[in-house]
């Protein structure tokens, strides 16, 4: 093992260990921890063991090693906002939010980052408590680019009993609950064979780039209709391209010939492919958004809440010129156009929040319900709070679709940014108690902790042992977190397995304790 730390130290900016049953003994990983610092100073070391107490060796390993490659992204990320605190004279505590609700110290996010990756969604769902004055309430958060739902109760965020997926990779990383669609308030409005389509790509509003791009009117004006045989979610007849500003590497020689013809100034598909003086192929656009060289401008659902005047933050005439060309394919009036987006707006609202409510029910029949094509409809008790900007014109389409009490808070519009700062300190801590042997039930007991292991004579003082080790852990942190012992309750949760008939301790004993900080000191 040395002589691997060796060939890779000038290769590598940090390490994961992880190995089987780490969970049950951590000592051959700490172990390995040992040489690695004994070897290289200073060097981020994480184990599998110190992020997860879940079986599932390979997931508790793509753990360690994603939060591993995460260690010198956010150690950049948190020196610069000290570095910028100092600058400004701010003396406050810093704490970061975690994806399941809780907050940390920036010296534990430092070492297992992985654990904020989903703590906007967390944001969003602590604000909507919060605004609302509701501590048990299902959220639905709608973002730029996609739609979120996920759940409190009590006051605690629902959690993901398999652990988040992060890019893909199945983890065992704790994180809220949560439903999610590709579709959001600046999801891409596209029509193919006289249909529409929201999304999944995020563009642009017309009435946001109007503002910034004012010479977009004129264009839209005069828009020349690429062939409707064309028509995907890049050839559209609103819909059009500028260049992010990044520079280019990687690309095809097509690619670098329209990178050349894009500037800052917004360009419609027709007026590109004049330009380019042949047929632009959409794969080549497509190629260009995946390497994030291009931004788009199109129709959105925030545009459909200019035309109806439900919201009128930015240019409205944008807007509406880009809801004529498109009603026009549809055969329809730009108002009536919109309607029907905005109810499909809030039809995909609602269907996420009752896939979130009914895991596992059957998709096609939820649909049906919510269409009205069977009699027979969703009542929801929890009360349903909306947030993000802006939502309020969907109240009422909701409350057309399900029967439940749907909450609008003040501030909204900003219940993420509320959520970040009131996020409470949640410390959950996890114990298994076990005989020995079951063989043997005298043999002793042994307890699992996420620190270590130890062996007691007697089952009494190994459950002991545990309830304190667990108020230790939960009050530690919670200090770092800036939360007054006097300011925490702590509640456990205990699940024992025996059979009848068994006259010795539990063979299995599940300690379970949650502290929870009321109020910051």
């Amino acid at each position: 093992m040395a002589e691997f730390i060796d060939s890779v130290r000038d290769k590598v900016s940090s390490f994961a260990i992880s190995s089987y049953f780490s969970i049950r003994n951590p000592d051959h990983e700490l172990r390995a921890k040992e040489i690695i610092l004994e070897k290289i100073k200073d060097v981020p070391v994480v184990c599998g063991h110190e992020l997860s107490q879940d079986i599932g060796a390979y997931e508790r390993a793509v753990t360690a090693s994603l939060n591993a490659q995460l260690i010198p992204i956010i150690t950049q990320f948190i020196h610069s906002i000290v570095a910028d605190f100092k600058r400004r004279g701010i003396a406050a505590p810093i704490l970061m939010l975690k994806c399941d609700g809780s907050v940390t110290s920036i010296e534990d996010a430092l070492k297992k980052p992985i654990e904020t990756i989903f703590s906007g969604p967390a944001a969003s769902l602590i604000g909507a408590s919060h605004l609302s004055k509701m501590d048990t309430c299902v959220t639905i958060d709608v973002g730029g680019t996609s739609t979120d739902v996920s759940a409190m109760f009590n006051g605690i965020p629902a959690l993901s009993d398999s652990g988040g997926i992060i890019g893909g990779w199945k983890t065992r990383v704790r994180s809220i609950n949560m439903e999610t669609s590709a579709i959001g308030g600046d999801s891409h409005i596209w029509i193919k064979n006289r249909h529409f389509f929201i999304g999944p790509r995020r563009v642009m509003p017309l009435c946001v780039a109007a503002e910034k791009y004012p010479q977009i009117l004129l264009k839209l004006k005069n828009l020349a209709i690429p062939p409707r045989a064309d028509f995907d979610n890049n050839i559209q007849p609103a819909t059009f391209f500028i260049r992010n500003g990044k520079s280019a590497s990687g690309i095809n020689e097509e690619e670098k010939r329209l990178l050349k013809l894009l500037g800052d100034d917004p360009i419609s598909y027709v007026d590109l492919t004049s330009l380019c003086g042949k047929y632009v192929s959409s794969r080549t656009l497509n190629g260009l958004f995946q390497k994030r060289l291009i931004q788009g401008i199109g129709f959105t659902p925030t545009d459909v809440l200019h035309v109806l005047g439900d919201y009128t933050q930015w240019n409205a005439s944008a807007s509406s010129l880009g809801a004529e060309h498109l009603a026009k394919l549809l055969f329809r009036s730009k108002v009536e156009f919109c309607q029907t987006l905005k109810t499909e707006f809030a039809q995909n609202m609602v269907f996420n929040l009752i896939k979130y409510l009914l895991p596992g029910y059957d998709e096609v029949g939820i649909e049906k319900i919510l269409r009205g094509k069977v009699d027979v409809g969703f009542k929801v008790k929890l009360p349903v709070v909306l947030i993000g900007g802006p939502v309020a014109p969907y109240v009422q389409e909701i409350s057309n679709i399900i029967d439940a009490n749907i909450v609008l808070p003040e501030h909204s519009e900003v219940g993420n940014a509320v959520g970040a700062l009131f996020g409470k300190g949640i410390k959950r801590v996890e114990f298994l108690i076990k005989p020995v042997s079951l063989e043997d039930p005298d043999a002793g007991i042994i307890v699992f902790s996420p620190e270590k292991r130890e062996v007691f004579e007697k089952y009494a003082d190994a459950y002991e042992y545990a309830i304190n080790m667990g108020e230790s852990l939960i009050i530690e942190y919670m200090y770092k977190c800036g939360i007054g012992k006097n300011n925490v309750s702590i509640d456990s949760n205990v699940k024992k397995i025996t059979f009848e008939g068994w006259k010795n301790p539990p063979m299995e004993t599940r300690i379970t304790m949650i502290g929870i900080g009321k109020k910051y000191v």
